[in-house]
């Protein structure tokens, strides 16, 4: 490869890659994407779901707000256990046979949170869910890098992360409604024959690597024989830990998802209980967040795939994450201190604006760095994320209990994102994990 090519594209992307998406029109690539979105929003819609039933849910199981603390921390701990086996079995089985797997048993996890007939019960189902959750971003990812062109790759994970944050701000408004129509045992029997649905049609009709289209009126089947696509080897931990890029890639994620892990456990009750509005007021301000994530999620995506179009490989994975975490540390500040849920919001939607900024740089940055292995990387990258989260969910209730508000939690969250800011200026996207990978330098 010529690391002063004008086409950055043919830097980033193997050979091999590029050849077999020749095959593929962009139609069927963005078909591709299109499928990830609905799951990545489907998967969201029933996590954020629990949140949405808390008060009915700690009401007839008789839970605590520290017992639900544990709730919401049993499925971080198990979405950060098994993330990284997941990443393997997307490099190494491919995300056709992984993803199928990974949504169908959160499918089913999430019918039998509708069965709880208590809190421990209930803690093992979301352990459980968690543990099948982990593999559908790894794995999406692993399908995208498979499927999309370098270029396009900024905008294509920002959608896959922009329907998670839609997933849940429908799930913090619907969740109301639907466990008040429902009931809320019901609402999780629902959502979870959803994704079982998603699951088969995702076996029958995706290949992991583009192949050949059988016929103009068929939707499109491809040949899942790319061998080149796949890593069969014995995955190589040793360069993986010797690497700075990975130890800073997967800290700044621990970073945006400690701060915005809240957004889908703690908010709408905290709104609910701090400012005295009812639950549907409470789903409707937690929303607004969230849909400022999903915001930020396209503009990010978009605003990369511009500056790598034009040269800035560097800049265009650096200044979004750089910019989105230094408006989440300023903004994380004064929210504690503001006196009406409108208020506290705003603030703390810039906070979800600047964090999932990082978010849309982090994913393209792993695929860069991660190389036949962006599956893994996505998955390590995401443990640490998972653990932010464990840390979150159960710090929250802690802090409050300790300080009395919610203060020390938020310069904690603030600390972090600063910290995050200066890890951007250390990572490089043209070093692979791999020293036989390492890319030239497209930088300008």
């Amino acid at each position: 490869m010529n690391p002063a090519s004008p086409n950055p594209a043919v830097v980033l992307l193997p050979q091999h890659d590029s050849s077999s998406l020749a095959i593929a029109s962009p139609r069927q690539r963005w078909e591709v994407v299109g499928a990830i979105v609905i799951v990545s929003f489907l998967t969201i819609l029933a996590r954020a779901g629990i949140s949405g039933a808390k008060l009915e849910m700690a009401h007839d199981l008789v839970i605590s707000d520290l017992g639900f603390g544990l709730v919401f921390g049993a499925f971080a701990l198990g979405y950060a256990v098994f993330m990284v086996p997941c990443g393997l079995l997307a490099d190494r089985w491919g995300p056709r046979k992984s993803l199928t797997l990974s949504v169908f048993f959160w499918s089913l996890f999430t019918l039998c949170t509708g069965l709880a007939s208590g809190i421990s019960v209930l803690i093992g189902i979301r352990f459980l869910f968690g543990l099948a959750e982990a593999g559908v971003y790894p794995q999406a990812a692993r399908a995208i890098h498979n499927w999309t062109l370098a270029r396009e790759r900024g905008l294509a994970l920002g959608l896959l992360n922009m329907g998670s944050r839609l997933g849940a701000a429908f799930g913090l408004l619907a969740a109301p409604v639907c466990v008040a129509w429902l009931g809320w045992r019901e609402s999780f029997v629902f959502l979870g024959i959803i994704g079982a649905i998603w699951a088969a049609i995702w076996f029958w009709w995706f290949r992991d690597t583009p192949g050949i289209k059988l016929n103009r009126h068929n939707i499109e089947a491809f040949s899942s024989g790319d061998e080149n696509t796949r890593v069969t080897n014995k995955t190589p931990w040793r360069a993986f830990l010797s690497s700075r890029n990975f130890y800073l890639i997967t800290y700044q994620y621990f970073a945006s998802q400690f701060t915005f892990f809240i957004c889908l456990s703690w908010l709408l009750p905290f709104l609910k209980s701090r400012f005295g509005i009812t639950t549907s007021g409470a789903g409707l301000y937690s929303s607004i967040p969230l849909y400022c994530g999903a915001l930020a999620m396209w503009m990010g995506g978009t605003a990369i795939d511009r500056m790598y179009k034009a040269g800035k490989w560097k800049l265009s994975r650096r200044l979004p994450a750089m910019l989105g975490f230094g408006l989440a540390a300023a903004t994380l500040l004064p929210a504690p201190f503001m006196r009406s849920p409108g208020l506290f919001i705003a603030c703390f939607a810039l906070t979800t604006f600047g964090v999932d900024l990082t978010v849309s740089a982090s994913w393209p940055v792993c695929c860069d760095v991660g190389g036949r292995y962006s599956g893994t990387l996505s998955a390590a990258m995401n443990t640490m994320g998972a653990l932010g989260s464990l840390a979150s969910s159960l710090l929250f209730p802690v802090l409050i209990g300790w300080a009395g508000n919610i203060r020390v939690y938020f310069y904690l969250a603030a600390l972090l994102n600063i910290v995050a800011l200066g890890c951007w200026k250390y990572i490089e996207p043209a070093k692979s994990l791999l020293q036989e990978e390492n890319l030239g330098w497209c930088e300008k």
